[in-house]
């Protein structure tokens, strides 16, 4: 049985942040924080070229971004401020490192913190995306898992979605846009237009499931045309989803193979400074 999904209500057990608004750069910045000190922790707090690096790699980040160092660190002093990063000096203090604060500042689970992470780092996506990109930091095993997360999330007003959770092709985002960026959620589905209950929908974004139509009841179909178009739609989802897993570990290959690059670049520029080389 799906999760339903409701983005009016409240959960009076876990009062919501009074963090609501984050820019497109706090947002990156913030995600990015939390996705490498989850997948690469060698690297973690992060130097203020590895954050730059971080928020403008080519995968996992939507859209594209070339923000300067400039860019991150006024950013992070943004964040800073509210209460959602700040800075670690090493031992050597030759240079600052930074870090998040995400787990103080929301009631996040640690399933809901890699789906929001996600969110921000991409923005809307499908639930069979959300959940494979999410497991790279922490595991949902299962789409019915991911829809009481998100169903957790909803009800403290931190994400919305075009249509009910059980219903496939709908999307979900993150609710954390400024008003000035204007972004909408085109619906899915729609019930009647004169029912009450889908004018009520249409002001929160979400839309109610109409009633299912069974298979073969369409005109010029048949029962088993459907169970074996059903069949194949599953198979095929099956295969499409075994791909975007691989495809998710070679990304994080090749993040983990850019970070190592990085590190040592760093490692013989210092050493070559220590030893008086130009």
């Amino acid at each position: 049985m799906s999760a339903s999904f409701n983005s009016s209500s409240l959960s009076p057990d876990s009062p919501p942040s009074p963090i609501k608004i984050l820019s497109k750069k706090q947002r990156r910045v913030l995600g990015v924080l939390v996705e490498k000190g989850i997948t690469t922790p060698e690297y973690y707090p992060m130097t203020l070229k590895g954050l730059t690096a971080g928020c403008n790699q080519k995968n996992n980040r939507s859209p594209l971004s070339d923000y300067s160092e400039d860019d991150i660190a006024s950013t992070v002093d943004e964040l800073r401020e509210m209460g959602l990063a700040a800075v670690v000096h090493t031992e050597s203090g030759r240079t600052e490192r930074f870090r998040h604060y995400v787990r103080k500042q929301f009631p996040f689970s640690e399933s809901q913190l890699a789906i929001m992470t996600e969110l921000w780092l991409r923005g809307r996506q499908t639930l069979g995306d959300l959940r494979v990109r999410s497991s790279r930091m922490h595991a949902i095993d299962s789409l019915e898992q991911l829809r009481e997360e998100l169903t957790s999330l909803d009800q403290q007003g931190y994400v919305r979605a075009n249509g009910p959770l059980g219903v496939r092709g709908v999307e979900v985002d993150h609710t954390f846009y400024k008003p000035s960026e204007n972004v909408v959620l085109t619906p899915l589905i729609s019930g009647d237009s004169n029912s009450d209950n889908t004018r009520s929908s249409e002001k929160s974004g979400i839309y109610r499931r109409s009633d299912s139509v069974p298979v073969g009841s369409r005109s010029g179909s048949n029962t088993s045309t459907g169970v074996v178009a059903d069949s194949h739609i599953l198979e095929l989802e099956s295969a499409i989803e075994e791909l975007q897993k691989q495809n998710v570990e070679l990304n994080d290959r090749l993040q983990k193979a850019e970070q190592n690059v990085s590190q040592l670049s760093e490692s013989m520029k210092s050493l070559r400074r220590e030893l008086g080389c130009n």
